[in-house]
């Protein structure tokens, strides 16, 4: 018996060893599965390009001003290689003085090297010729006088022009400081007894002497000449922001001093004959970045 069962076993075990074969779990009689492919990435759409613009309002002309807006990003903006300055919005203004030529460059200089420039058609004013019975000198005593003095009054003049202020009456709407007869008109080429001068710088407004005077907008004062200088008298100074500022002449009393905030509609002295005036009135002038401009074109027509 026991010898039956060994022939059987090892014919067995020779049959293995002949053949060399191991039984197969059941993990490796499974065909492998294909290997995962990877997600093709998503595509990264290219970033939109950059658009650079400049866009203008309002009619160019000899003594208006223009506002505009410029895309972000800008870098400079010059008109005629003059700097303009931008607000953080990115409006600014523009002003043509009286003498402006018939065409100005507008050159906006983006932070990337994006440049954009604008020819401005400039159209032509339409001045009148007045002659005016007062002497050239004003209430200097001689000419010699008028020539000492007047080195220094200009002086304060351009000083207070040259402040920067942050104000924003440039972005109002204008309202007249006083109203009444037009007596003076902006632009006008003056003779004085029989002298020729310059141009009439700003628009005369004929009223008693002690009317009120209002400013036009909101701003802060920069000059307040308590001397009355001798062309312009008692001389008010009010800065806009962006360079844009009123001046206020011939006044018989000032209200406020220089660094006073004032607010538009705000009382600012009383209208006077001080300096070169034949009678009492207000004179009113304007001025962007030392370009003369006319009162009447930012506050339209008076009482309107």
């Amino acid at each position: 018996m026991r010898a039956a069962f060994d022939w059987r076993c090892g014919a067995i075990c020779a049959l293995l060893a002949t053949t060399g074969c191991v039984p197969a779990t059941e993990s490796e009689s499974r065909p492998a599965p294909p290997p995962v492919a990877a997600p093709a990435p998503t595509p990264v759409p290219p970033p939109p390009p950059v658009r650079h613009e400049v866009t203008l309002s309002g009619t160019a002309e000899q003594g208006a001003a223009i506002t505009g807006r410029v895309s972000p990003g800008v870098r400079s903006l010059t008109l005629d290689g003059k700097p303009v300055p931008v607000a953080p919005d990115g409006v600014f203004l523009l002003g043509f003085d009286r003498d402006a030529g018939a065409e100005a460059e507008l050159t906006a200089t983006f932070a990337d090297g994006a440049r954009i420039n604008r020819s401005i058609a400039v159209a032509p004013g339409r001045w009148r010729l007045e002659h005016i019975n007062a002497p050239y000198r004003g209430n200097a005593s001689s000419d010699a006088d008028f020539a000492r003095r007047r080195p220094a009054e200009l002086a304060q003049i351009a000083a207070a022009r040259a402040k920067q202020v942050d104000a924003d009456g440039w972005r109002q709407t204008f309202r007249w400081p006083v109203t009444g007869r037009l007596s003076g008109f902006f632009g006008a080429q003056r003779v004085y007894q029989g002298k020729p001068g310059p141009y009439h710088s700003g628009t005369d407004i004929a009223v008693p002497a002690g009317t009120p005077f209002l400013a036009p907008a909101d701003g802060v004062v920069t000059l307040a000449a308590d001397a009355p200088f001798t062309l312009e008298g008692h001389l008010l100074i009010v800065d806009h922001g962006m360079g844009l500022s009123s001046a206020f002449l011939h006044c018989q009393r000032l209200d406020v001093k220089a660094g006073d905030r004032v607010v538009q509609g705000q009382q600012l002295g009383t209208v006077g004959r001080t300096g070169r005036a034949t009678g009492p009135h207000m004179h009113w002038g304007l001025s962007w970045q030392g370009a003369r401009l006319d009162p009447g074109k930012l506050a339209g027509p008076m009482g309107g």
